[in-house]
């Protein structure tokens, strides 16, 4: 359906053809093993044992996919996704380099596992500089990067990057497919987080890999299958039927990013401000030719960790809550979770409530936080996201 629009799409990605009584979204098959034909065992059939084979999972597949521009395999999170890809792709001796300013759990994976196994691991900043790709089996980039919301020419990069013999990955997690399509910038795979804007309704954890070579998805998808990194089915289909609203969700929360991003310039209280559909962005040059639309995330320093606190206990409409992209505006700060932020960073994700609300209950949030007082108990236990 390349030859419709992005709303068009989202409805329609990975359904099923009509069938008078059928739903449009069948419901989702639960299986561990299926019946087998007695004579012909697994070959009559692309179902024989849950793991490796579902067909609510597929559709799905075929659904992100149609949206990123290739095949999709999706996995139970996603840090099963990337780390999926890393150990499927590289070998000991082999060298990846990582964005240095990128999800930190990744960065940590690398140092803790990817070294220990004897993989070379190089780290640089999204907008760079870069080291030479020379002698580099993989190059992952995330842009946007998260938490910090620079973004790198992906084209030039993966020009450069495959003259070296270098394969580039892409995490798409804060743009979605609807941001930017990095198969169609000359990456070689996608891979994101599905548990934040891609689904929206913060409600399952999914990831998923996306490619056009079946040379490099096929280890992905045995590493899958081996492990056993796969998503239930009922996650699956959450997971299809929020795709049909990608489209409304994103627009209402770039248009509030927006917003928000105007009233934050505006205040002195406030530094740091990052969102890159903002022309005064470092990113804006690059993001604004290269992205079709921008994200609802946006980032800002208040300065330590008691304001930050204040902050959150005096709004109304913002969570405190780790994860992004969904219906609810939420501001996490990264520091608690041992990211290498400062104090006072906070990452902001937009949701869909009415912008003039939302940006009338930030503003107010923000003027009651300059006042001193104690620090917010913590609500409750939130797993970083």
């Amino acid at each position: 359906m390349t030859d419709f629009h992005d709303g068009t799409r989202c409805v329609h990605a990975g359904l099923p053809a009509p069938a008078p009584g059928e739903p449009f979204l069948p419901g989702p098959v639960f299986a561990a093993p299926y019946h087998l034909d007695p004579w012909q065992g697994p070959a009559a059939t692309p179902n024989g044992y849950g793991r490796p084979d579902n067909p609510t999972r597929r559709l799905l597949e075929a659904a992100i996919g149609e949206l990123e521009g290739g095949d999709c395999r999706v996995f139970a999170s996603g840090q099963a996704a990337i780390t999926g890809l890393l150990l499927a792709l590289l070998r000991p001796g082999d060298s990846v380099l990582l964005p240095a300013d990128g999800y930190f759990p990744v960065r940590a994976f690398a140092t803790d596992t990817l070294e220990g196994i004897g993989v070379r691991v190089q780290f640089a900043p999204t907008a760079g500089p870069y080291p030479s790709f020379e002698g580099v089996r993989l190059v992952l980039l995330e842009t946007p990067a998260n938490p910090g919301l620079d973004v790198v020419d992906v084209a030039d990069l993966a020009a450069r990057a495959h003259a070296a013999g270098a394969l580039v990955a892409v995490d798409n997690t804060t743009a979605t497919p609807l941001g930017q399509r990095p198969l169609d910038l000359g990456a070689d795979l996608v891979v994101a987080s599905g548990t934040k804007a891609l689904t929206g309704h913060s409600d399952l954890l999914l990831g998923y890999v996306a490619g056009r070579s079946a040379d490099l998805l096929d280890p992905i998808t045995a590493w899958r299958t081996t492990t056993g990194a796969v998503p239930g089915a009922f996650d699956a289909w959450l997971a299809h039927r929020s795709l049909a609203t990608l489209d409304l969700r994103l627009a209402r929360q770039t248009a509030n990013a927006e917003a928000l991003a105007r009233l934050l310039a505006g205040r002195a209280d406030v530094t740091g401000l990052r969102w890159p559909g903002r022309p005064e962005d470092p990113a804006y040059p690059v993001a604004s030719v290269q992205m079709r639309r921008m994200p609802g995330v946006l980032s800002f320093d208040l300065g330590d960790a008691d304001r930050v606190a204040r902050f959150l206990d005096a709004a109304r409409l913002v969570a405190a809550a780790t994860s992004f992209g969904g219906l609810h505006t939420t501001a996490d700060r990264r520091a608690q979770w041992g990211d290498d932020t400062a104090p006072g960073f906070v990452r902001l994700s937009c949701g869909v409530e009415d912008t003039a609300d939302l940006v009338s209950d930030i503003a107010a949030a923000l003027d009651a936080s300059l006042a001193e007082g104690p620090a917010a108990e913590p609500g409750g236990v939130i797993r970083a996201g």
